[in-house]
């Protein structure tokens, strides 16, 4: 696993959306479990950041807040 890569969702600490009780700001549905965040706003965004969808079915990136959910019938990396 590389610099920056999330095990899974137990490892995050909580974003800022979930701990003021708000939905993700954004919900991105992917087919991967392995997902790389850095915002979407070129400069305005943040660092580059890998992250991997463990044994939920969603991951929310740290920095951001963005919400990456598994497409139904994707399948996990083992």
């Amino acid at each position: 696993m590389g610099i920056g890569m999330e095990k899974s969702e137990e490892n995050v600490a909580p974003t800022r959306a979930a701990s003021l009780n708000r939905p993700p700001p954004e919900v991105i549905e992917v087919d991967d479990t392995r997902i790389a965040c850095d915002g979407g706003r070129g400069a305005l965004g943040h660092p580059r950041v890998f992250l991997e969808i463990g044994k939920g079915n969603f991951i929310d990136c740290p920095y951001c807040d963005r919400r990456f959910k598994l497409r139904d019938g994707a399948n996990h990396h083992s």
